[in-house]
């Protein structure tokens, strides 16, 4: 199986992921009808499930479809429980606006609700709809799942309401960092290092920009290729926010960062001017993408596939999105480094993430035992154990040939141009892993040797990709998690999208050079005035509060 956000056309090293669960609903297969035998209900149990599909999934092969394919079929055959997706969504505002429709019952809400919005979480719970899963948790959890939810009690805040839980974290595990990806080949013929450092940066990026890396005898290529079209802090691709950091630290654009016990907002600490001073004069010399402010994080990556730019940030899995420049411009080399270090010397630091979204469970839900089995038995692939010991399917994720498994498609008996998304099949866009930011390639790395699943999955990576999950591990503490992940606060309910939009506004028109510089300051003033400090009180607020509960203990997890 592979790993969510990524290419479908590499093997990643994770597992599988999944959340369904039993329909409360009368039915051929309620946990009060069926009998759980040697690890099997019969009557078979059926969970009905919600699915927002990314951008990899929903691709089959065998004639299967959504509800009838490799995995849900494994499921009802080994497992008695069969999984049937009844609200699904093509992409995030699509997902959104069905389950907002299923809230007025427009749509029928299913047994098992992924959301990963926090507003929209917060609606579920206030709608009296979905359960408090507290004592389910406690009875049903395999111990193989509570020893990793015990990590990462913060990812429970967004859901917990009047000590009450009213979901999960969908598997939880701290995500790779970022690398910088660059064109080896321009930065040797130009006799470049790789930048460590913001002049350094910008040094490359002149060159990229001006010294006709490419050969061509035209200035038709530029240094630094990000998106601003949502965020200038995507967190996964095309993002720019090593710039931001190398002048603000850890306060991260749209990010809350706690020091001495107090959260402050990103985007108005101190820095942030001088960061978008730095966008906004190289935006003027060319260096950046004309288009950024319109090119979402998957769009602005044609660029640098097309051999046009030279320095593009994501995490380590991006190099399969853009090698085909390797393929399709004679000599190119792609090369993975770590991102810079910022103007106080101290290294940049990245948004890290926990868990992308969360489950939430339909009140008239009583197969929890049953979700729990399903989600744990999905969990073989991240740990190389039981069924998936390679992965999801054979001939569909991995193949044995000749007595050698391999996960490069080509290679099955029935060969495939893309490995399958097998994990994608059962349950949510995103499937968990165990391997944090990269333990397995630095594993690797430091001279283990490729004997189990998941070390086998990782070495048959990309070169490049490997060495970018191990700058990744090396790198972990740059990561930081946002230090608010509660529901909106009753100020932010009102006033934050306004804010959002104008901050976005703002750093935007700044870079364009279409408002002067000063215009942060007028920006910092109006967010103040218009919400943020009222918003911040709030924050600190819920995050002195947020401790006061022991939810963990109530639910076996401490």
């Amino acid at each position: 199986m592979k790993k969510t956000g990524i290419i479908l056309s590499s093997v990643l090293l994770t597992a599988g992921l999944l959340a369904g669960c039993s329909s409360g609903n009368k039915g051929s297969g309620s946990v009060a009808e069926a009998t759980l035998k040697d690890g099997k209900y019969d009557p078979p149990v059926k969970i009905t499930i919600a699915k927002q599909q990314d951008e990899n999934a929903g691709k089959y092969i065998n004639g299967e479809s959504l509800n009838d394919n490799v995995l849900t079929r494994w499921g009802t055959k080994n497992l008695g429980i069969t999984i049937e997706t009844t609200l699904l969504g093509g992409d995030a505002a699509q997902y959104n606006t069905k389950l907002r429709l299923a809230l007025t019952g427009s749509e029928k809400l299913p047994d098992v609700l992924p959301v990963y919005d926090t507003t929209l979480e917060n609606d579920l719970i206030q709608s009296g709809l979905v359960k408090d899963i507290t004592e389910d948790i406690k009875k049903y959890m395999p111990d193989r799942l509570k020893e990793i939810y015990k990590q990462y009690p913060s990812t429970f805040n967004p859901v917990i309401q009047d000590g009450k839980v009213y979901g999960m974290a969908i598997s939880p595990n701290l995500t790779e960092g970022e690398v910088m990806l660059i064109r080896q080949d321009w930065l040797d013929k130009l006799k470049l290092k790789a930048p460590t450092t913001i002049d350094e940066f910008e040094k490359v990026i002149a060159a990229f920009t001006n010294d006709d890396p490419d050969g061509n005898g035209k200035q038709d290529t530029y240094g630094f290729d990000f998106s601003g079209k949502d965020s200038y802090n995507t967190g996964w691709v095309s993002d720019s926010v090593m710039i931001f950091s190398a002048f603000t630290g850890k306060n991260l654009p749209g990010s809350w960062h706690e020091e001495n016990g107090k959260l402050t907002y990103g985007s108005v600490a101190e820095g942030n001017k001088e960061a978008l001073s730095k966008l906004r004069d190289w935006y003027s010399k060319g260096y950046l993408n004309k288009e950024l402010a319109t090119q979402g994080a998957w769009d602005a990556l044609a660029d640098f596939t097309e051999g046009k730019a030279g320095i593009i940030i994501g995490r380590p899995w991006l190099y399969g999105s853009v090698k085909d420049v390797e393929a399709n411009v004679k000599d190119a080399k792609i090369s993975a480094y770590p991102t810079i270090n910022g103007v106080s010397g101290d290294k940049t630091y990245q948004s890290g993430q926990l868990n992308d979204g969360v489950f939430m469970f339909n009140k008239d839900f009583n197969n929890m035992e049953a979700f729990f089995l399903y989600y744990d038995k999905l969990y073989d692939a991240a740990f190389g154990t039981g069924d998936f010991k390679y992965g999801y399917a054979q001939g569909y994720d991995y193949d044995i040939v000749d007595g050698q498994v391999t996960f490069d498609p080509k290679k099955f008996k029935t060969p495939l141009d893309a490995v399958q998304g097998v994990g994608k099949m059962a349950f949510t866009k995103n499937t968990p892993s165990v391997d944090g930011p990269g333990k397995s390639f630095a594993d690797l790395a430091g001279g283990a040797k490729a004997d189990t699943g998941v070390l086998m999955r990782s070495d048959a990576l990309d070169q490049t990709m490997k060495e970018g999950y191990v700058i990744s591990y090396k790198n972990s503490e740059s990561l930081l998690p946002s230090a608010f992940n509660g529901p909106p606060t009753k100020t932010m309910q009102s006033s934050w999208e306004q804010l959002t939009t104008m901050e976005k506004e703002t750093f935007t028109k700044i870079i364009y050079s279409k408002e002067p510089l000063s215009a942060y300051d007028d920006f910092v003033k109006q967010w103040n005035e218009k919400g943020g400090t009222q918003i911040t009180e709030e924050v600190n607020a819920w995050y002195e509060n947020a401790s006061k509960v022991d939810v963990m203990s109530n639910m076996g997890l401490k």
